[in-house]
């Protein structure tokens, strides 16, 4: 809980930007929580919450308050024989993936096709994570979480969280407002394996996999997918997925459609769902480099999603980029990217 001056982010986010947050804590309940709200340091005084800052991209120093959230815990609270479910509590603060793999080892089904996102517990819902036909909001439950404002506790339903597209009201009109310190999910006691969208189908077979898959197999099968095309931050400084994929009317979509035959496009109420990097591939940006050298960032050259740091590059440098590939699709395409990592 110390209170620590003038401290590196360096190794809070996934880029592996180095600036500066003017202060830094750590806290590990939410007592611990509504005490550092109390120091007269934090009062006043722009705060940030970090989980594994692997949404984040630092353009500069962070003249504020950054508190980490390492509020652990992982138990299963309730049992309903009836609709064969349990409901499974998670410590904001621990990593997503964890909580995954401990609700596979429980033998429950319903986050498998999640594996491997990285980030914590706790930002799951800001976003409402999703991946290969799943979403946090399909099993969601509930959160739990603290008021910034006046340290009051709070539970929030998946109503009141206003879950849509890579969206909940923690992005928009409940911003900065409070800070999630436990998400619970209701999750199946029966498989109910969901191998329908992307590769997953394709890589079961490739791993040897027949027959009716277990959500340990669609799990096994989503981490190869992820690791064959995501770089590992460990390597390369990324924060995954950079854009979200846009949606567009039905009309906007044929007509793309009738000029690349190719395009790819999924269903989704009032139009159509484009893949935001079949969209920057196309416009030539994957595998780009800039900088001195062998360059300093650019787009990985596996996922063009993907913006990536080698190394000596400014958090700047990466905002320039991705505005400018945002130009180059709105112009060849008609179509408007948006972040979906959070640009400070």
């Amino acid at each position: 809980m110390l209170l620590e001056e003038n401290v590196s982010l360096r190794p809070y986010n996934t880029f592996g930007l180095d600036v500066q947050a003017r202060y830094f804590a750590r806290f590990a309940s939410a007592d611990e929580l509504r005490q550092l709200l109390r120091q007269p340091e934090v009062q006043g005084r722009e705060i940030l919450i970090l989980g594994g800052g692997s949404n984040l991209l630092f353009t500069q120093d962070f003249n504020g308050v950054v508190l980490k959230n390492e509020i652990r815990g992982l138990e299963i609270i309730s049992e309903d024989a009836e609709a064969n479910t349990a409901l499974l509590r998670a410590g904001a603060g621990e990593s997503w993936h964890g909580l995954v793999e401990y609700a596979l080892d429980q033998h429950l089904s319903g986050i498998e096709n999640l594996s491997l996102i990285p980030g914590t517990v706790g930002a799951a819902p800001l976003q409402n994570i999703g991946a290969y036909g799943a979403e946090l909001r399909d099993t969601f439950e509930h959160l739990e979480a603290v008021s910034l404002a006046t340290g009051d506790f709070r539970v929030f339903t998946a109503d009141e969280c206003g879950f849509g597209y890579r969206e909940s009201v923690f992005k928009n009109i409940l911003k900065n407002q409070f800070v999630v310190t436990a998400v619970a999910l209701r999750l199946h006691r029966q498989a109910r394996p969901n191998v329908r969208y992307g590769a997953i189908s394709e890589t079961l077979a490739e791993l040897g996999i027949t027959g009716e898959p277990t959500p340990q197999d669609v799990s096994r099968a989503v981490v190869h997918i992820r690791r064959s095309k995501l770089p590992d931050p460990a390597q390369v400084g990324n924060a995954g997925s950079f854009f979200k994929n846009p949606e567009v009317p039905q009309a906007q979509f044929d007509q793309l459609k009738s000029n690349y035959p190719d395009l790819p496009g999924y269903p989704v109420p009032g139009g159509v769902k484009v893949p935001a990097a079949w969209l920057i591939e196309r416009a030539g940006w994957k595998g780009l480099r800039r900088g001195p050298g062998a360059g300093t960032h650019g787009v990985h050259d596996r996922q063009a999603l993907v913006l990536v740091h080698h190394g000596g590059a400014s958090g700047n440098d990466l905002r320039q980029l991705a505005e400018e590939i945002i130009s180059s699709v709105r112009q060849q395409f008609g179509i408007e990217l948006h972040p979906e990592v959070n640009i400070l």
